[in-house]
């Protein structure tokens, strides 16, 4: 093989702009040669814009016409872990938008299959190509912090009004959507907050519902979480908040690292922070350090990055920018966090997939959404290839 053959399942904003990526030569090595979406809207515009790319009215169609060797999902949520599925059945590669699913047993599932298909397995976890964050994750691997004791990621600037959350039926529910800001702005984020400080083991949240917006799902999150270690972390997002922040702040025994506006700034202890509190002769002590700004420049490849490494990976088997399989992890704090919200109460990792599944039916069986999709089936979420 020396092109990938990609089709792209779903042909909204985030769909057609990897096809875009596709087929205007973006992505060396891959060829666009198919797009499927159940709005025959949606694939007249691709018909007219790429004459030259085959398009269905389904995935089970796109898979038995033998023109793809890869697709890149991106499609609501539900429908992520069934198409890679049966993309595998079909001796297909998969990169799948984020999140990888909206809950773990079923992400768990995904993963096991690929795993068993020795098949190209990946998630669009394009913040992985940004500098910024790169620099972090090698400050912290590095041991430049020192062991952590502290995380705190605000991220609030994800304002949205209520005509975007009333553009789509599906949108801010929990059939069409399985949550609210946890599931569709911040899945990037808390890739990051884990990629780069490693799971907690222990999480508190407060979820809101509707608290801003006219929508069933959370629009309000904070949360507090505890790792293996003793270090303790808080994560807070909204859609509400205008103008929003983004601060990503990471204190350890020999500083603090801090990202904000664009920018890294390091604040290295003279003295580590445990030698200093037990070695400090005198009563009142200010700590000194030193400010460093760090150069994060270069520009990020983002989601074509992504596209890139994912099709070396399939031609020469390079690494990717995210395995298939780190998907569960961010996915599995969103799930703690709403379970935590749901239950008033701390909830331990690993997490439990049964009881989270039950309490997210029980919120399903009451979504305003109409369900489209058939009957559940042993108490399991039943998703359609396209919606």
């Amino acid at each position: 093989m020396d092109k990938v053959r990609f089709g792209v399942i779903g042909a909204g904003n985030m769909g057609s702009g990897h096809a875009a990526s596709l087929h205007g030569g973006h992505v060396e090595g891959a060829v666009l040669t198919a797009v499927c979406d159940i709005d025959p809207e949606r694939l007249k515009t691709i018909n007219e814009k790429y004459p030259d790319v085959k398009t269905f009215g389904s995935a089970d169609e796109m898979y038995k016409s033998g023109l793809v060797d890869a697709v890149m999902i991106a499609t609501p949520h539900y429908d992520h872990p069934p198409l890679a599925m049966a993309a595998f059945d079909y001796h297909i590669h998969a990169l799948s938008e984020k999140p990888a699913g909206v809950y773990t047993r079923q992400v768990r599932e995904m993963n096991e299959k690929a795993a068993k298909s020795g098949l190209s397995f990946g998630m669009m976890f394009n913040l992985r190509c940004y500098p910024l964050y790169k620099k972090m994750r090698e400050i912290v691997a590095g041991g430049e912090l020192g062991e952590l004791k502290r995380t705190n990621w605000i991220v609030t600037n994800w304002y949205r009004t209520q005509a975007y959350y009333d553009s789509g039926g599906w949108r801010a529910t929990w059939e069409g959507e399985g949550g609210g800001v946890l599931l569709n702005q911040c899945p990037h984020n808390l890739d990051m907050w884990q990629w780069i400080c490693g799971m907690p083991n222990k999480i508190t949240a407060f979820i809101h519902e509707g608290k801003w917006h006219d929508i069933e799902v959370e629009d309000d999150v904070t949360a507090y979480v505890e790792y293996p270690n003793g270090a303790t972390g808080v994560f807070v997002t909204t859609t509400a908040d205008a103008p929003g922040t983004n601060r990503f702040e990471i204190t350890g025994n020999y500083g603090k690292l801090v990202s904000e506006n664009d920018k890294l700034t390091f604040y290295k202890l003279k003295t580590p922070e445990r030698e200093l509190t037990y070695g400090a002769k005198t009563v009142w002590v200010s700590p000194e350090y030193e400010t460093i700004e760090i150069n994060v420049e270069g520009d990020s490849p983002s989601h074509r990055g992504v596209l890139r490494a994912f099709t070396a990976n399939i031609l020469r088997g390079e690494p990717m920018v995210a395995d298939g399989s780190e998907g569960i992890k961010g996915l599995t704090i969103s799930n703690a966090m709403h379970l935590s919200g749901w239950l008033g109460k701390t909830v331990e990792l690993p997490l439990d997939e049964e009881l989270f599944l039950s309490e997210l039916n029980k919120k399903i069986e009451a979504s305003k959404f109409k369900k489209t999709t058939g009957a559940f089936e042993s108490g399991d979420i039943k998703a359609g290839f396209n919606r």
